[in-house]
């Protein structure tokens, strides 16, 4: 069968609907963020001057737009437009590509992601902890100077010039470890409240930084988690009827609801976290926000991206168990029992 052939096959058409919702998903969620960044971080004048222009979506032009920023405009809706429709060719052109294997795909880009998440909060803590210890004890400028000492002392250039290099090299270490870290990061939770605990009541002392840290940390833990934990089925249900399906009564209940249940709680989460430059999620980093506990750790404005991670984290699996539950659905008889 050629593929001019399996255009007109009702099997391949709703695998090739399937992928194209379970990438398409992935893929309009980085374009979203990436528009965010120039919106907010670069003024751009985003896709409502795209709609106000072309009149679209009942839109009314109230003012002129530049030639300059109608020309970043579309190339704002061209990030949305021109992914989708190379997704849209690389589908045709693998039709024979198995459900499965893109299930399996997006799992691995998802715990990646939380891979390289979980080591951006290790380093980051340890580093900031250092940092802040060192400025509280009036050490900072001994090792590194008056001026540089003056500058870690602000949140944005901390944040700047030491939590996103930290970033970038947790991407990197990312690639070459496999371990997720959740073991790790609990372990180091312990030990973060133990030496709160030895500190206080034995040599009485206690600074912010100590709790900072602790709190930073537990917050990767549990929202980071999820997606990896969605991925091995130890989220808890309401299993009272899921229990007794047969695989086939799961699948429907898995893709239906990672489709019109899982998938827009995330969008939610995002559009309404990054909606404006004052939003739950942008409105911290755009400031670089800290606690006012004195010399605390710099990393509040982290704790508002920990929404941003949960939401794509589970984005990237929900696409995925939507894939391998039509994969379930539509895999031949022979699959079913070499699978079993």
């Amino acid at each position: 069968m050629d593929k001019r052939d399996l255009l007109f096959d009702r099997e391949f058409v709703v695998l090739l609907l399937s992928r194209f919702i379970g990438y398409g998903m992935v893929i309009t969620t980085i374009s979203f963020l990436l528009n965010n960044y120039l919106n907010y971080w670069r003024d751009w004048p985003g896709l409502a001057s795209f709609f106000t222009h072309y009149q679209l979506f009942e839109a009314d032009q109230s003012a002129p737009i530049s030639a300059e920023s109608l020309t970043l405009a579309h190339v704002q809706f061209g990030l949305y437009v021109v992914p989708l429709l190379c997704l849209a060719l690389f589908l045709i052109k693998t039709p024979h590509q198995n459900l499965k294997s893109d299930a399996d795909f997006l799992s691995g880009l998802c715990s990646y992601f939380i891979r390289a998440s979980f080591w951006s909060v290790l380093l980051i803590g340890i580093f900031d902890l250092i940092i802040s210890f060192m400025r509280l004890e009036e050490t900072l400028a001994l090792v590194f100077g008056d001026k540089l000492a003056e500058d870690l002392g602000r949140s944005q250039f901390r944040g700047e010039m030491v939590h996103y290099p930290l970033i970038a090299v947790s991407f990197i270490i990312a690639c070459f470890s496999r371990s997720l870290g959740f073991t790790w990061l609990s372990l180091l939770i312990v030990i973060a409240e133990i030496q709160i605990v030895i500190a206080r009541f034995v040599f009485s002392y206690e600074q912010a930084f100590m709790a900072d840290l602790v709190r930073f940390w537990y917050g990767a833990l549990f929202l980071f988690a999820s997606a990896y934990t969605l991925l091995e089925e130890g989220h808890v249900r309401v299993d009272i009827l899921y229990s007794g399906f047969n695989d086939e009564a799961k699948a429907w209940t898995n893709s239906l609801g990672a489709l019109f249940l899982g998938i827009p709680l995330c969008w939610i989460i995002l559009v309404l976290g990054m909606s404006g430059k004052f939003s739950v999620i942008n409105g911290p980093l755009l400031t670089f926000e800290i606690t006012q506990q004195g010399y605390g750790l710099f990393v509040k404005y982290w704790l508002a991206v920990f929404l941003m991670i949960f939401a794509v984290s589970m984005m990237i699996q929900f696409a995925s168990q939507f894939l391998k539950s039509v994969w379930t659905l539509t895999k031949p008889p022979d699959e079913n029992n070499t699978s079993a």
